[in-house]
């Protein structure tokens, strides 16, 4: 008899999978994670009410549109709640953009160390991943322009990028767009815009307004609700639509709308956070910068650490890891094996980075 079992899609088998930061420390060592870009400060204490209020409904199919979500993101962004999409996370979304706008023979275009999931959708969708080298760790237009063929389909921009926390100017932005052709789709991964301080940064919404290619993705994963999943995308109306046409009709549990609803409407949490990210951000790049150590720039909640060698960077990983600090090594994933990307958390996490980095890696 012969043996037979179904066959993935081509090019399924190519794809490397996501690999998540690490959690769990040395035995016996209390881990502090410093690893995946988690809030600092834990969820907004509405949410976290708001959440424990399901616990007696679970019987209960969520409402399909994420409406309560929506009408509240619309509020407290000012945008159209018709032109809003929610998701299982931002990765959801960009698996059904993909899905949607990718096919094969199609080609998307990315930055060199754009989000690693950028690669895995593409791939597959069934279409061919075109990196754009970056300029200093930082997204470079012209060569994102250059990358552009007759085949492109979609454009993938991190603002601000992970894993380096660099970002493009509203300006900059503005001329990537006004490059692409309008069958290019356009999105702009603004996963990390509450923690922003740049004044020269725009979020995205206003080109999403003025044009009929460019979509809007953002996450609650980093301001509290990492454990929820939940993500959400401003789009054109022809892209919504398109959208909810294959959208899962019960994509976002009861309790993460409610909660990333309240989430959304608690300004002080929000402000408290990205105040605190802002304060830690920058001591950590002050305290660490040195001849040894190079840190770049961030706008994030966190800060990529390059060090002299990969060696050097594996020997600093080990030795936060010894004292439970656990950060993300970078080499694998994206391809810069002497950087490690450290999340901003506590002041007693942050300081205690910088003396064993200090004793480590030396000035």
């Amino acid at each position: 008899m012969t043996s037979k079992r179904p066959t993935p899609q081509p090019g399924i088998l190519d794809i490397a999978p996501y690999v998540p930061g690490r959690s769990a420390a040395a035995p016996g060592v209390t881990p502090i994670k410093l690893s995946s870009n988690e809030s600092p400060l834990g969820a907004s204490p509405r949410a976290i009410a708001a959440f424990r209020s399901v616990a007696d409904h679970l019987e209960v199919y969520p409402e399909g549109t994420s409406k309560v979500l929506r009408v509240a993101l619309a509020q407290v962004h000012g945008i159209d709640v018709e032109r809003i999409v929610c998701g299982n996370g931002s990765d959801d979304l960009l698996h059904l953009l993909a899905q949607c706008y990718l096919g094969e023979g199609d080609e998307a275009v990315m930055s060199q160390y754009g989000f690693s999931v950028y690669p895995i959708v593409t791939m597959a969708a069934g279409a061919r991943i075109i990196m754009a080298p970056e300029a200093e760790y930082r997204s470079d237009v012209d060569a994102l322009l250059a990358a552009v063929t007759p085949r492109t389909k979609m454009v993938f921009l991190a603002n601000p990028n992970n894993p380096t926390g660099t970002y493009l100017s509203a300006a900059e932005v503005a001329r990537l767009h006004a490059g692409l052709r309008g069958d290019i789709l356009l999105v702009i991964d603004s996963a990390y815009a509450e923690y922003v301080t740049a004044a020269d940064y725009s979020v995205g919404i206003d080109l999403v307004d003025s044009a009929d290619n460019v979509v809007m993705v953002r996450t609650f994963s980093k301001m509290g609700l990492a454990a929820a999943r939940i993500g959400w995308m401003y789009g054109p109306e022809h892209l919504v639509d398109v959208i909810n046409r294959i959208r899962g009709p019960f994509n976002v549990n009861l309790a993460g709308q409610l909660a990333a609803a309240e989430a959304t409407r608690d300004t002080p949490f929000n402000d408290k956070l990205r105040q605190h990210n802002a304060q830690w951000r920058d001591w950590l790049t002050t305290e660490l910068a040195s001849n040894r150590l190079q840190v770049l720039p961030s706008q994030a909640n966190f800060v990529l650490v390059l060090f002299p060698s990969e060696a050097e960077a594996n020997a600093a990983f080990d030795a936060l890891m010894a004292k439970g600090l656990i950060v993300r090594q970078v080499g694998a994933a994206y391809g810069i094996p002497n950087g490690l990307r450290i999340s901003i958390g506590s002041e007693a996490a942050m300081r205690g980075v910088v003396d064993i980095l200090k004793t480590t890696v030396g000035r």
